[in-house]
């Protein structure tokens, strides 16, 4: 494991390696009780469980939720940034990249929470990664942030709140048309549980956001963690080494006959080139040292090209003809020597996540509880905004994208209150200060990133 792989570095790189980490828990124990307000608030408000309870609860399935939520969204944080060619620099430029991203995006989640102030921790990590990778550009005149992902990414971001926000009021709407038992539109009574059925509702839709808020928000911590990783250890963490090579092998050469066979058109020249491409592959897996970082560089660069061409192709519908089980399965073979995150970093940071939601949690709950809306939360506001925010997260995490569960939940419950007495059951003075974190979040975080980096470059 790590401490075996320290040996390999100095005294001083193996400090830092071990702070940068340890920041990196430190983010996501932050982004466990910056964000579990979220999930408990309205189990806590509406009396269905006792806040001590709801953490813990929260806490487990948070846990849960990294351990079983893959690495998909974690490979498009690491995509963000230009990370081959920051492999490629000295390791003090490593470390001035990672502390950069860490200290900007921990500062502003620190700073949100101790206000109260609802803020996503993805917008943090994001515009931290993209201003690290912007002046990390900037000072080499080589590969810069990832623009084309970060679009995704922000698309992705801002639609998510829009849609929670919509469909909670939508919810709402059917609720109140065809649930005939109007007990759930009751405001909570104090210190009284409610009704048995309502309560399991509640508990569900809490248990359904904290374990697709782990799935989430849990992959950013991973994939922080590799960045880490592959920039002080990129031999033992470039390139996945629990993969057997004559594996890879055997799926390059499959590809290699499956593409020379087919038949696509004006696209048949193109699919050959593939195959070819394949090919090569499978006669460097036979070549390469493992212990060789250059060759390993090579190799991990290449079948990357390769499969990003395929999946280009896939969605193109170009391998209809020939896109069976096998070569999906190929196809995830040779992507998993690079898209991978070994089970003790899953188990470290779904650690660190499921503790982090269980400290420090009541001063956005107060905020998600009570200063949203006007008026007390319904067990009805609080079982929509929840649904709304398990859907759009689980839903953003199936296609690998970043949200912020802040966002779509506050959003939410902020589409229930509009619903129940209209815009004047908003109270402005919270909305504008969620709105604000909102627009501020990625242009703060950016600029602290990058001023960051200069700085730390200077020192390291």
């Amino acid at each position: 494991m790590l401490f075996g792989f320290i040996l390999d570095l100095s005294a001083f790189a193996s400090a830092m390696l071990l702070i940068c980490l340890l920041a990196v828990c430190l983010f996501e124990a932050i982004n466990g009780f910056h964000d579990t307000a979220n999930a408990v608030a309205t189990v806590i408000y509406t009396n269905a469980l006792k806040p001590i309870v709801a953490v813990v609860w929260s806490g487990f399935w948070n846990f849960l939720g990294v351990i079983l939520g893959g690495v998909a969204v974690a490979m498009s944080i690491i995509k963000l940034i230009p990370l081959d060619d920051l492999m490629a620099q000295p390791l003090g430029e490593n470390i001035a990249m990672v502390l950069a991203v860490l200290l900007a995006a921990i500062s502003w989640n620190l700073g949100t929470w101790y206000f109260g102030i609802p803020c996503s921790s993805s917008h943090a990590l994001i515009g931290s990664l993209l201003g690290g990778g912007f002046a990390f550009w900037t000072v080499h005149a080589s590969a810069g942030p990832n623009w084309g992902k970060a679009m995704d990414i922000g698309l992705s971001l801002f639609i998510s709140p829009v849609f929670g926000f919509s469909m909670a009021i939508l919810l709402m709407y059917l609720l109140r048309s065809f649930v005939k038992n109007k007990v759930i539109f009751n405001e909570p009574k104090a210190n009284q549980r409610p009704p048995v059925w309502v309560r399991g509702i509640l508990i569900l839709t809490c248990t359904l956001v904290s374990f697709f808020h782990g799935s989430n928000d849990g992959q950013k911590g991973i994939g922080l963690f590799m960045i880490v990783l592959m920039a002080f250890l990129p031999l033992h963490f470039v390139f996945n080494h629990s993969v057997r090579f004559d594996t890879l092998q055997q799926s390059a050469r499959s590809l290699e006959s499956r593409l020379g066979r087919a038949e696509a058109g004006s696209y048949t020249a193109h699919l050959k080139t593939l195959s070819s491409h394949a090919g090569r592959i499978a006669d460097n897996l036979a070549q390469t040292d493992r212990q060789n970082k250059a060759q390993l560089y090579a190799l991990r660069k290449d079948i990357q090209v390769l499969v990003k061409s395929l999946d280009a192709d896939v969605k193109a519908g170009l391998l209809k003809k020939i896109f069976n089980a096998e070569v999906k399965k190929d196809i995830a073979t040779l992507r998993s020597a690079y898209e991978f995150a070994p089970t003790w970093v899953i188990v470290v940071i779904s650690l660190c996540l499921g503790i982090g939601t269980m400290v420090g949690w009541k001063r956005i709950v107060v905020t998600i509880g009570e200063k949203i809306g006007k008026s007390h939360l319904t067990y009805a506001q609080g079982a929509s905004a929840e649904i709304c925010a398990a859907a759009t997260i689980g839903i953003s995490t199936g296609f690998g994208l970043p949200v912020s569960t802040t966002h779509v939940l506050s959003s939410g419950i902020a589409g229930t209150m509009v619903a129940k007495g209209g815009i004047k059951n908003l109270q402005k003075k919270t909305i504008k200060n969620i709105a604000l974190a909102w627009i501020l979040t990625l242009p703060v975080v950016f600029v602290l990133a990058a001023a960051l980096f200069y700085l730390l470059r200077l020192l390291f």
